[in-house]
């Protein structure tokens, strides 16, 4: 009778879990899809923010060569003395310009990582709270080999991310990629 009893009540459990795994809505967000244009966006923004110190990087390197062409074409007219002044110059010169090339590029690194710390910030956000308002019991983002139409809730996190998240459309029922 108690076999009975246990029996009766694990067929039952089992049931009823395969019942509520019935219900679960599960959902698939292509995360990279979501990045194409945030990547576009974050590349025009660094260029803005950047660009004036790169270009007068690059002029600093161009008066750096000029001034070593002509080291090179008037060395023989030159006195040692002058000589040895313009080649001190113009390796302080290369030295100045490598220091102030270091900085930008940790400047732009660093800033590079704050703004893709803040997107996938957003994206994730973006994920909860499509989560919470459509009642998704499970949204999966990485490491989906494959997953149908019916999964995909990428557009509705798109929409979530504002008209900034636009971006193309990708097949649907294909491998993520």
């Amino acid at each position: 009778m108690f076999k009975k009893s246990v029996v009766c009540l694990l067929s039952g459990l089992i049931l009823s879990a395969a019942a509520q795994a019935a219900e679960l809505k599960i959902g698939v967000v292509n995360v990279a899809k979501l990045l194409v244009p945030k990547e576009e966006q974050l590349r025009k923004m660094m260029e803005r923010e950047f660009s004036a110190r790169e270009k007068k990087l690059m002029s600093k390197g161009k008066e750096i060569e000029k001034m070593e062409e002509k080291l090179s074409t008037d060395a023989e007219v030159m006195s040692a003395t002058e000589r040895s002044k313009m080649e001190k110059d113009i390796m302080s010169r290369k030295r100045e310009a490598k220091a102030e090339a270091d900085e930008l590029r940790e400047d732009v690194n660093l800033k590079k990582n704050e703004e893709i710390v803040r997107i996938q910030k957003e994206i994730f956000e973006a994920i909860k709270l499509v989560a919470k308002e459509e009642k998704y019991d499970m949204l999966l983002t990485d490491g989906v080999a494959y997953y149908g139409e019916e999964f995909d809730a990428t557009d509705k996190v798109e929409g979530k991310l504002g008209a900034g998240g636009g971006g193309s459309k990708a097949p649907k029922g294909k491998a993520e990629e």
